[in-house]
């Protein structure tokens, strides 16, 4: 009997299986790619295209129902607003491809990779000026000298006490 369980379990409880779609969402986010088992890619796809379409609609409810689909990753919701959102602004959907790989050697389960269907990139922002560093002044150095002697005169001392 079904008993109102809606999408995928993977063989896992409810709390686990929350963890691992808001870590596969992040690490999409993040790095542009994941790859996972068809399984879980065909479980999260939904997840993932779902973030970006309230990403775009903006707002703070909008922030806060990402927020909770990623356990409070606030690294990857500020990705997704500035990075990802912009990238889609002509697309109302279909952000994500399914690509399927060769079979995993271990237990030969079907593996796939997920990824944009858009070149994700950052926003350009103005360089800043690198500044300088000051050459080490030559006392700074004569004091590193000193104190190696010091550990080198320490380390004799010691040595000479033994063999007496």
């Amino acid at each position: 009997m079904k008993k109102k369980v809606f999408g995928r379990k993977l063989s896992r409880s409810r709390p686990a299986r929350e963890a691992l779609f808001a870590q596969l969402i992040r690490s999409m986010i993040l790095s542009g790619k994941v790859i996972t088992t068809r399984a879980k890619a065909k479980a999260v796809q939904g997840s993932i295209e779902e973030a970006v379409t309230i990403g775009k609609k903006g707002g703070l409810s909008g922030q806060r129902k990402i927020l909770a689909s990623l356990d409070n990753a606030r690294d990857a919701l500020s990705a997704l607003t500035q990075k990802v959102v912009p990238s889609f602004a002509g697309r109302t959907s279909g952000y994500t491809r399914l690509i399927s790989l060769p079979r995993r050697r271990g237990d030969n389960a079907q593996m796939m990779k997920i990824e944009w269907t858009e070149k994700i990139e950052e926003p350009k922002t103005e360089k800043k000026e690198k500044v300088k560093k000051t050459p080490k002044t030559k006392a700074v150095k004569k004091v590193k000298v000193v104190k190696k002697e010091v550990k080198k005169d320490a380390k004799n001392v010691s040595t000479k006490r033994k063999r007496s």
